[in-house]
């Protein structure tokens, strides 16, 4: 098992903490990685862009013009994609871009990016993270001792309205919990801060 330094928040080291191997210490599978980003990325479209074609376009009733004589190309509408303002070919229309995947490959795909913030030395665990209020000048006092890079994703076991709030006005850094953190934010972001809470309850989840 990996063993990792834990710090607190004012960076000290505050001893150390063993990592499973099957989560955090896998040969990251890079296809997995993409597939599941690439699924959450689909997932998060609105789907509802909409654009005329040549059967929604108003006008086109008449020939536009003589069939000869003109010197121009032979067009029976104004409707037709290739005049201007006539519809558009293959126009977009409003769809459901969200699909399913493996639960397999998806945890294989959480697993090799928590491996991957282990094997690049990009995870900092810290042994506990509390604040009295919301203050952002607080987190970005403990970022700084933590050595924290501006892209960074703070995880934690439950919900702390006071991290969420204190952290919510940080650009680049962002928040969230074992159970609703995906593979595209830990990717997305070049530090991940975990809590031993968080680790031990990612170490339950994923362990099954």
């Amino acid at each position: 098992m990996a063993t990792i330094t834990m710090m607190t928040m004012t960076g000290e080291q505050a001893g150390t903490l063993e990592l499973s191997d099957e989560i955090f210490g896998i040969e990251p599978n890079e296809y997995a990685v993409h597939a599941v980003i690439k699924n959450y990325l689909a997932n998060q479209r609105q789907g509802t862009q909409s654009v005329k074609t040549r059967a929604e376009v108003r006008g086109g009733g008449r020939k536009p013009f003589r069939q000869k004589g003109t010197g121009r190309h032979r067009q029976g509408s104004t409707r037709d994609p290739s005049q201007i303002g006539g519809g558009v070919a293959f126009a977009p229309k409003p769809r459901d871009y969200r699909y399913t995947l493996p639960r397999k490959l998806r945890r294989l795909a959480m697993k090799s990016a928590l491996s991957a913030k282990v094997a690049g030395d990009e995870i900092i665990v810290l042994e506990d993270l509390h604040l009295a209020a919301p203050k952002t000048k607080d987190m970005i006092k403990i970022l700084e001792s933590v050595n924290a890079s501006k892209k960074a994703l703070i995880v934690t076991a439950e919900k702390d309205e006071a991290v969420v709030k204190s952290a919510a006005n940080i650009p680049g850094v962002r928040t969230t919990i074992v159970t609703q953190m995906n593979v595209y934010d830990i990717v997305n972001h070049t530090s991940f801060i975990v809590t031993k809470q968080a680790v031990d309850k990612i170490q339950e989840v994923y362990a099954k």
